[in-house]
């Protein structure tokens, strides 16, 4: 009985779209229970919907980047570990395609994006306190269903690191919730409801740039769980229209909230590189909305920072008079004097770079970086640091450039919709347009770090991966046919 209500609510697309929903709220808080979620989810969309998902051309390169995975495995010295190297990555192709699928429609990025700015909420307020008022806690709730460690000061010490195993990879998920979160708010404030909720009147410079623009704002949607959004089975389906909703001014203001929570607990976790992308992320959403006198005192600023840090010293120090060392001296190492050679970015990229021309066709197999760094600089070391140069060194150039060519895909797809499609609503260009900014962010970030051995943040960057190429695929299907 149990079993015949599950296959049915799950078969049920907007029970699959609410459980999901659901899941991305807890995920952070317990990643068990959504990872189970997600993957009963992407089962039963696989069972209902694979003759849709078989036909995407995408999906088939992914189908073939694993074949060259597995491929990989089987030539790598240490094949035990090349192979459980793969559950990195080929659950979460299948998840992609699934939720790539199962994701149509603008609302449902509206919706997903309000579930994760909703669940960051506890984990970064419990960062925040565990490096301002020392928490300390352990809890464990039937095995790994509930499962939090908070260590006193951050992980390493000074540096949040919430419910996360490191600073930087909570940075990196903070960084992918604040560009959401920002365009939600930047969407609410376009609606005018930001004016209100501050006691402004909006210009009339503001409501005529928009009637150029020929269409009126929307006011977004006050939560995550509206209702469900209709069956992708009906490509035929216009875009949705705007959805009137109460004019109040909570979402604005909680959204004013997370905004702000995000981005100081991401300053304090210390990540140059989430500095460098969220303040990229401000910049791309200054020049989207036009705001010229941000994006200068965005640039001022940066500029100002970075002259404190690298400047030569009569003006470094001029600068330092006004620029916060804790700025400064992260940005040039000084925070960090006397770092051994073997840690430094730069010593990992050549290395894992020399690894891939040696193997160029299948690599030395995945998981293999850790032990040849080990040997060859007598230090223990997960990762080179970038995802890309690790790709090419454990799984050879093909398969990488293969993986490259899919994101790309993605992100030139969506950026040649917003660019020429003319049957988006204003708002949802906005929307669409977070959604590939977080793409992008997810990108910049696998550069400098490798995300995908967390497994809540490799969850994440897949489901949103998913839900902008499930969106922009279907607004695509429906430009071809309005152009018939």
């Amino acid at each position: 009985m149990l079993g015949a209500s599950l296959n049915k609510g799950f078969y049920h697309f907007n029970s699959r779209w609410n459980y999901s929903l659901l899941a991305l709220l807890i995920f952070p808080l317990s990643p068990l229970v959504g990872a189970v979620t997600i993957g009963f989810v992407s089962l039963f969309t696989w069972m209902k919907q694979n003759h849709q998902i078989s036909r995407r051309p995408l999906n088939w390169g992914f189908a073939l980047l694993s074949l060259l995975l597995i491929v990989s495995a089987g030539f790598a010295q240490n094949k035990t570990e090349a192979f459980l190297g793969l559950f990195n990555f080929l659950p979460f192709f299948l998840v992609f395609a699934a939720f790539s699928t199962l994701i149509q429609t603008t609302a449902q990025l509206r919706q997903m994006a309000w579930a994760l700015v909703i669940g960051s909420m506890p984990v970064a307020t419990l960062g925040l306190g565990q490096l301002f008022l020392g928490w300390n806690f352990k809890f464990e709730f039937i095995w790994v269903v509930l499962s939090w460690t908070i260590r006193p000061g951050g992980n390493p010490p000074g540096r949040i690191a919430s419910f996360f195993l490191h600073a930087n990879t909570f940075a990196a998920y903070l960084v992918i919730v604040f560009i959401l979160s920002l365009g939600l708010w930047l969407e609410q404030w376009r609606s005018g409801i930001g004016h209100r909720a501050w006691g402004m009147r909006r210009s009339r410079g503001a409501a005529s740039s928009e009637q150029r623009r020929g269409s009126s704002p929307l006011p977004p949607a006050p939560c995550p769980l509206l209702p469900a959004s209709p069956s992708p089975h009906t490509p035929h389906t216009p875009p949705s229209p705007p959805l009137p909703t109460p004019h109040s001014p909570l979402p604005f203001l909680f959204l004013t909230l997370a905004v702000i929570t995000n981005f100081i607990t991401l300053i304090f976790t210390n990540s140059r590189n989430g500095w460098a992308i969220a303040i990229f992320a401000c910049l791309a959403y200054a020049l989207y909305q036009g705001w010229r006198i941000i994006v200068g005192g965005v640039v001022g600023i940066v500029t100002s920072v970075m002259l404190a840090a690298f400047a030569p010293s009569p003006i470094a120090q001029f600068f330092r008079r006004y620029v916060p060392a804790f700025f400064w001296a992260r940005l040039n190492d000084d925070m960090y004097p006397g770092r051994p050679v073997a840690l430094m970015r730069k010593t990992q990229w050549e290395f894992a770079w020399s690894l891939a021309w040696q193997h160029p066709w299948t690599g030395w197999g995945l998981r293999s970086f850790t032990v040849l760094y080990k040997a060859h600089m007598q230090i223990q070391l997960g990762h080179p640091h970038n995802l890309f140069l690790m790709l090419s060194a454990e799984t050879g150039l093909i398969a990488t450039f293969l993986f490259c060519g899919l994101l790309g895909w993605i992100l030139v797809t969506g950026f040649q919709l917003l660019r020429n499609s003319k049957h988006i609503y204003t708002e949802d260009r906005l929307l669409i347009f977070s959604y590939l900014l977080a793409v992008v962010g997810w990108i910049l970030l696998n550069t400098v770090d490798v995300t995908l051995f967390d497994f809540r943040l490799n969850a994440l960057s897949w489901l949103i991966l998913a839900a902008t190429y499930g969106v922009v695929h279907r607004y695509n299907q429906q430009e071809k046919l309005a152009s018939h």
